[in-house]
């Protein structure tokens, strides 16, 4: 299995353009949270309805941390960071909301999708998760590794 930094690597391989990299500074978190947005509007099991935040927006949240654990203790719990405040919008947006979470989540998906092809188009390479669906982890990572690299939390 690669390293962490072995994907982190390899995404930027199709990710030097500058119009590219800054959609996908934009898109790839609206993406995240519309998965966890998604993942928390489907019912759960009566098991499962032990408390509000045990869904599966959650358990994907743990699981995808198993991942990211292998890009360094860093990027860990910045992901863990981000997924926990995207999950807290989520439960707020969940309540305030004057439509259904899911279809909110869709409108900005459909977006944020056309925003990463549109990134990809200027960079003249198809996006990596064509090759490998983990790098639709990646991305998020990705960008984690660049903000911790500029404030000097890695080198």
């Amino acid at each position: 299995m690669k390293s962490g930094q072995e994907w982190i690597a390899e995404y930027s391989e199709s990710h030097r353009n500058p119009t590219n990299k800054l959609l996908h500074w934009i898109c790839v978190p609206a993406i995240m949270w519309t998965v966890l947005a998604f993942l928390w509007s489907i019912p759960v099991p009566e098991p499962m309805q032990i408390h509000p935040w045990v869904n599966w927006a959650t358990v994907f949240v743990l699981i995808a941390q198993v991942f990211y654990i292998t890009f360094g203790f860093a990027i860990f719990l910045t992901m863990l960071i981000v997924s926990a405040l995207m999950l807290l919008f989520t439960a707020w947006l969940e309540q305030v909301a004057p439509f259904a979470l899911w279809q909110i989540a869709l409108v900005v998906f459909i977006i944020a999708w056309i925003g990463q092809f549109i990134g990809h188009h200027f960079e003249g390479k198809k996006p990596s998760f064509f090759k490998d669906l983990l790098f639709l982890f990646v991305g998020p990572a990705w960008e984690a590794n660049y903000f911790l690299r500029k404030i000097r939390i890695i080198s």
